[in-house]
């Protein structure tokens, strides 16, 4: 008898351990995005869009140049979002812009 109550308890203990474990995964908030208010946003010149841009303070921008496209991009080449090394923990916008820009080596 004591058998089986130990079965039980180490079934039971483990399960529940591991809902525990599988729910912590899931409820994890999603990573904060950057808001071009930011100050290190401010201090890029980040936009969400390169389209806008302002090209009299970053007159060496060009429209082809996107978070999606720079080597500090850590995200797919379509990604909407994703995280860049200029921004620690944050999102940029995939299609955004900011004057750390540097080109994908290949």
């Amino acid at each position: 008898m004591k058998d089986t109550t130990r079965r039980i308890f180490i079934t039971r203990t483990l399960a529940s351990g591991c809902a525990m474990l599988a729910s912590s995964a899931v409820t994890q908030a999603a990573p904060a995005r950057v808001d071009e208010a930011d100050e290190t946003a401010q201090a890029l010149g980040y936009k969400h869009d390169t389209a806008k841009v302002d090209k009299k303070r970053f007159p060496k921008h060009s429209a082809t140049q996107r978070c999606t496209n720079c080597s500090f991009f850590q995200g797919g080449a379509s990604d909407e979002w994703g995280g860049c090394a200029m921004f620690g923990r944050k999102q940029i916008a995939g299609p955004g812009w900011c004057s750390a820009w540097a080109p994908k080596p290949g």
